[in-house]
């Protein structure tokens, strides 16, 4: 109802202007000697009142019309961008997803955990008997067949590709010394692994084996037997004492463990 009365007074001051346009028209025509100052004014005046009404009544309605048109756009933009929003939240969760599962931590392989237990010593001497065999005594291996642990065989095939591995043991005859490199033969160190039958030392006392130990200057010596451990603590880097009680530690260098494969985690 507003917008025509502003059209009705448009289309009056139009009319307005074209009479004043025909009566200027014929006051121009005559000779300006007859017109004085306040004429001259007085038109002039009258024509900028009319122009700046013309203005006024004619600027209020542009906004408005802009304002209708914002506002419709923005009305069909947040409606159309409603979907747009929520397909964008399911694809930003689905790359998040594929984030998380890239940066999972890795599970290490038995060959990286072998490197880091070992402090990246590259030479290891072993016992044979309770660590890598069944059988406990030299006395065993005299009446039956020796019998290479399952479980250690991963951890021993590993150890053969990363370190210069020898294995040791006391024993009382040559029948003892052929039933353990059967076993190992039997569980594929030699083919398998890097293990050659060279480096399986046999003796027969335990300090032999301790003087095989020193002679070889190894990074790590496993064994089980408590006074060589401590007899060779001031000679050699590391050492594993396996045992299935847990024994007092005797050096700052002498770790334990119940068996060679939980050493290494893998049991």
């Amino acid at each position: 109802m507003a917008d025509s009365s502003k059209e009705e007074l448009v289309q009056l001051i139009k009319k307005f202007g074209a009479y004043l346009t025909v009566k200027m028209s014929n006051l121009f025509s005559l000779s300006f000697r007859n017109m004085d100052s306040r004429s001259v004014g007085a038109i002039a005046g009258l024509a900028v009142v009319i122009v700046f009404s013309w203005r006024v009544f004619r600027s209020p309605s542009r906004p408005q019309r802009r304002q209708l048109k914002h506002r419709a756009a923005q009305s069909s933009s947040s409606q159309s961008n409603v979907p747009a929003l929520t397909s964008g939240a399911s694809e930003d969760s689905g790359a998040q997803n594929v984030v998380n599962e890239f940066f999972q931590p890795v599970k290490p392989t038995l060959g990286q955990i072998v490197r880091r237990k070992l402090s990246e010593g590259r030479k290891v001497t072993c016992r044979l008997l309770g660590v890598v065999l069944e059988e406990n005594s030299p006395e065993e291996l005299q009446v039956k067949q020796a019998t290479l642990r399952s479980s250690v065989l991963e951890v021993l095939l590993e150890l053969t590709k990363f370190c210069d591995l020898y294995f040791m043991e006391r024993v009382l005859d040559d029948e003892s010394e052929k039933r353990v490199l059967s076993a190992l033969e039997d569980a594929g160190v030699f083919t398998s692994g890097g293990l050659v039958k060279d480096k399986v030392l046999f003796c027969s006392t335990e300090t032999g084996r301790s003087s095989f130990v020193r002679q070889l200057e190894p990074d790590w010596h496993v064994d089980t037997n408590p006074e060589i451990i401590s007899q060779l603590a001031r000679f050699i880097k590391y050492q594993l004492h396996i045992s299935p009680v847990r024994p007092e530690r005797v050096a700052s260098n002498v770790f334990s463990s119940q068996s060679l494969e939980q050493f290494f985690g893998s049991a």
